[in-house]
């Protein structure tokens, strides 16, 4: 195991403190009995799907898994690097962001254009309309993101690593998603909005030329947070406890670009299994509406659950194929959290407790009104080609940088320029 003599300021796993100081970066002992609990878990959840479920959904499982360890093990947020980018200019994170896009849309394109799941099912990307509530929602998602503590990846990992205050950004994650699910006949039906549009299909450039148009735009983005970071001289991302060696593929930190491939095959994995790119809250809306369907809330008359999603309301949420990504994330997250030995429940202060209240509710409402959240409108949108995962990420950058304003009327850090790390 290593270890450094000198002090060092690492990545904490709750943002509402500074940098937490340590005088090494050795990871603590595996915590054997948590990993053996979330074994077990996984276990008995593939078991239950195996013999309720049809096999994708026990397929989706284990990509569940994979993805909360490999988010968890990089720390991989969304949330951070939009901070880092507009406070202080650090584009380190925002720049794996666009290898990851890169990856993704290399891997979607073919997939897009056969059509055709490993189980026969017809393949769809994330295309959504442009209009007022897309620009409402994605801005209102980038101010609760900030509050919140995290994106909706960043609550599911974070939960899995016992963080404490994320519990309460995830319960009024899913209020605020099961409000927004009320709400969007307004938003999407009486204010102004245009069709989806698909830099392959609307344009006429197919899908090689969209492919070769996007990895453009990523390239010129990374570009342009180079000039940024080192125009504003910004601080280097601090750096998180891990084991060295193969180790290192169990415990500790994976490098941000390793995890961006990771979440990007993943991703592509994902479109082959359902037939759908990888998404997170709008199981939390079929959560909170069963929830208030059992209060006694006449939810099935919402316009939000005509049509198509009607028959998920009265089927088993393991049925979901959301609901089981989003287990096997905080499964897969626990797991790497204790295999770190890094699990432990962290301190709730009066601050953090009211901005996780109203981030949560902000993300909630906001992931609906915009077809999605980082992962289905950012992440997914924009691997599918969507014009829409673009301004969610235009919009929600904004969101940020108003945040940057109000994390500190809630005790919030906010990275600052003169920061040895940030």
């Amino acid at each position: 195991m290593n270890t450094l003599n000198t002090t060092t300021r690492v990545q904490p796993l709750n943002d509402a403190k500074d940098p937490i100081v340590r005088g090494t970066l050795a990871l603590n002992a595996p915590q054997k009995v948590l990993i053996a609990g979330g074994v077990i878990a996984g276990l008995l959840l593939l078991i239950h799907l195996l013999d309720t479920q049809h096999i994708s959904q026990s397929l989706l499982l284990g990509i569940g898994l994979l993805l909360g360890y490999t988010l968890f093990h990089a720390r991989f947020g969304f949330t951070s690097a939009f901070r880092r980018i507009m406070a202080v200019g650090n584009g380190q994170a925002m720049r794996s962001h666009m290898l990851m896009l890169a990856v993704a849309v290399t891997l979607f394109a073919p997939i897009l254009a056969y059509g055709t799941t490993i189980f026969g099912g017809p393949v769809a990307g994330y295309v959504a309309p442009l209009g007022v509530s897309l620009l409402v929602g994605s801005f209102i998602f980038g101010v609760g993101m900030q509050l919140g503590g995290g994106c909706a990846s960043g609550t599911l990992y974070a939960i899995g690593g016992g963080r404490s205050v994320m519990f309460i950004t995830f319960i009024f994650f899913i209020i605020g998603a099961t409000i927004g699910a009320y709400h969007l006949p307004f938003w999407t039906e009486e204010m102004p909005a245009y069709a989806p549009y698909s830099l392959a299909t609307s344009t006429g450039l197919g899908y090689t030329g969209a492919w070769l148009v996007s990895l453009a735009l990523f390239g010129l983005i990374a570009w342009v947070t180079l000039i940024v970071e080192k125009k504003r001289a910004a601080p280097k991302m601090a750096p998180v406890p891990s084991e060295s060696g193969w180790k290192r593929i169990f415990r500790g930190s994976w490098p941000l670009f390793a995890a961006a491939i990771v979440l990007a095959l993943l991703n592509a994995l994902t479109l082959l299994t359902r037939g759908q790119p990888w998404g997170i809250t709008s199981a939390f809306t079929l959560w909170g509406s069963k929830i208030a369907s059992g209060l006694g809330v006449d939810v099935a008359s919402w316009g939000y659950w005509q049509g198509a999603n009607a028959a998920a309301l009265d089927a088993s949420i393991f049925a979901d194929s959301t609901t089981v990504l989003n287990i096997g994330i905080i499964i897969g997250a626990f797991i790497a959290s204790a295999a770190g030995g890094l699990f432990r429940f962290t301190q709730i202060t009066m601050g953090n407790f009211a901005a996780s209240v109203i981030g949560g509710l902000m993300m909630g409402y906001g992931a609906r009104l915009a077809f999605g959240c980082n992962i289905g409108a950012y992440f997914g949108g924009i691997a599918s080609f969507s014009l829409h995962g673009y301004i969610w990420g235009i919009l929600a950058m904004a969101g940020t940088f108003l945040a940057l304003y109000l994390r500190p009327l809630f005790g919030l850090s906010v990275p600052k320029s003169n920061d040895s790390v940030c």
